[in-house]
């Protein structure tokens, strides 16, 4: 890794004082030319000497957002340099998602292995969404519950023969439609009646003799694909009208 500079952001005391140690002893490369507690500070910083990297911490005086403003204006100015976020922010996954919409280069979180110099050589060798294990760990179990949620639908929609026209029309009650709204829809080619028929086929389909006799209405009706994963409550869209 060739000699570079980095503006190190970060406003609690020990906690700078501790990723210097890991620059000054891991990282030899780097020559840290500033360190800023907040915005201002930050500002004036990079105006008198640019960095190759800045390693930003997210939560700023008390603020979850100025950290994601400065990576935003530090990206639109300055698009070659490299912005790593550093941040204690372990649970607003939120936060990780705006920062990366803002342009950052990586996210290690301060759990675990902290910051390695691996983490740093990546960034500088250009490579993006650099993690660290911490972080890495959250992204993988959400991409097992959305792979495992996608499979449930599919067997979902197999096992009790869900069609097209009944995901659609499940959807779209679940999103406050009426029937006479539904047959709007463009590529719906029902009435109102072919509707109430279908919906008492799906009744049959998704309670069968559980629901011994019990008057299922549309809003049950929901409920209970909702459960089975036949429609998906972060997935929730209507169709062009």
């Amino acid at each position: 890794m060739e000699k570079f500079k980095v503006i190190i952001v970060e406003d609690v005391p020990l906690e700078l004082k501790g990723t210097e140690g890991i620059f000054r002893n891991e990282i030899p490369e780097a020559k840290v030319i500033g360190t800023a507690e907040n915005e201002i500070a930050y500002w004036k910083l990079i105006k008198n000497e640019l960095p190759d990297l800045v390693l930003l911490d997210l939560g700023l005086g008390g603020s979850t957002t100025i950290g994601v403003e400065i990576c935003r204006q530090t990206k639109e100015m300055y698009p070659a340099l490299k912005v790593l976020i550093f941040t204690g922010e372990i649970i607003n996954e939120k936060l990780w998602v705006d920062v990366l919409d803002a342009g950052a280069d990586g996210i290690c979180l301060k759990s675990g292995e902290l910051l390695t110099r691996g983490d740093v050589a990546s960034v500088m060798a250009g490579k993006q969404l650099v993690f660290n294990q911490p972080i890495l760990e959250k992204i993988v179990s959400r991409f097992k519950q959305s792979v495992n949620s996608r499979l449930m639908h599919q067997e979902a929609m197999i096992n009790y023969e869900i069609d097209e026209y009944d995901e659609r029309f499940l959807r779209h009650l679940a999103l406050g439609y009426t029937k006479e709204q539904i047959t709007n829809l463009r590529g719906m080619p029902f009435g109102v009646k072919s509707l109430e028929k279908r919906q008492n086929e799906l009744v049959q389909k998704l309670f069968g003799e559980s629901r011994g006799g019990m008057n299922i209405n549309a809003t049950r009706l929901v409920v209970r694909a909702l459960e089975l994963r036949i429609i998906d409550i972060d997935n929730l869209h209507s169709d062009e009208e």
